[in-house]
């Protein structure tokens, strides 16, 4: 019993990662029902391994790039990470609830693999608002103080996705990539917060951030994630009938978004 719930949580690590990330990891699991519902658990991990890229290559970009062009590279790697999928799902969604049509028709738009003019100007928005940030967290001494956020941010915009999945009900029943997930529910997404808890602990320790500031920047990242998550989440399900892939996606984006934000007023407020 014992030998098959680690093999399970294993499998689950590696769905994980295949499903999050563009990680190469030449290991075959079974995306099926008992695999999926622990591989949420594991979420904030592959937000981890996303962040400490990240953080590697804003390191070797400082010692040769300035400040704004590094903020781009490093968005551009932020995004092939995961192999655009959350971008993706912010265009569709953008495309779908600006159209202001019913909720059906809505579910239709965002199934169409084209991209409308809605998801374009969301999509150039959201990636100004992100490299503006980006690049006002690198320059001169900030990036030393703040370079943890850049493993911080993608492990809390993760573990809501869990959330998402356990706490709204799937627009689309019976089918698309939410359906897959069906039977996460809270324990399952608490043990993903936890998850990022301790993810968020050990960056903070390795990076030397005090206690008393470590405890705080944490509790402001958490309040921040579930208000900001659970405010569009709240939203999209009173449009849409529910949520899908593409709103998981889209809340990502948006928690990264805030995250940054919050990081660039506290600089600026100190």
């Amino acid at each position: 019993m014992v030998r098959r719930e680690l093999k399970l949580h294993f499998q689950a690590l590696i769905a994980a990662f295949q499903f999050l990330t563009r990680f190469p990891i030449p290991i075959t699991v079974p995306f099926q029902g008992s695999v999926l519902l622990r591989s949420v658990v594991y979420f904030p991990v592959a937000g981890a391994f996303i962040g400490i890229c990240l953080l590697a290559c804003t390191w070797l970009l400082a010692l040769f790039v300035p400040a704004w062009p590094s903020a781009v590279l490093i968005l551009a790697i932020w995004t092939a990470l995961s192999g655009g999928l959350h971008l993706d799902g912010w265009m569709d969604t953008a495309d779908g609830v600006l159209s202001h049509r019913s909720p059906e028709r809505m579910l239709e738009i965002m199934k169409d693999s084209r991209v409308g003019a809605m998801g374009v100007i969301a999509a150039v928005l959201l990636l100004l608002l992100k490299a503006s940030l980006l690049a006002e967290l690198l320059r001169g001494d900030h990036f030393e103080q703040y370079g943890p956020l850049l493993v911080i941010v993608p492990i809390w915009s993760r573990a809501w996705m869990s959330a998402a999945i356990a706490w709204w009900p799937n627009a689309r029943q019976g089918e698309g990539i939410a359906v897959l997930f069906n039977e996460v529910k809270w324990p399952q997404a608490t043990a993903s917060f936890v998850m990022a808890a301790i993810l968020s602990v050990l960056t903070f320790w390795i990076a030397g951030t005090g206690t008393n500031v470590a405890l705080i920047m944490l509790l402001i990242i958490v309040i921040l994630t579930i208000c900001c998550g659970g405010f569009i989440a709240a939203w999209l399900n009173r449009k849409l009938g529910g949520l899908t892939g593409d709103t998981y996606g889209a809340m990502n984006e948006a928690i990264e978004a805030l995250l940054l934000l919050a990081a660039v007023i506290w600089l600026y407020a100190q």
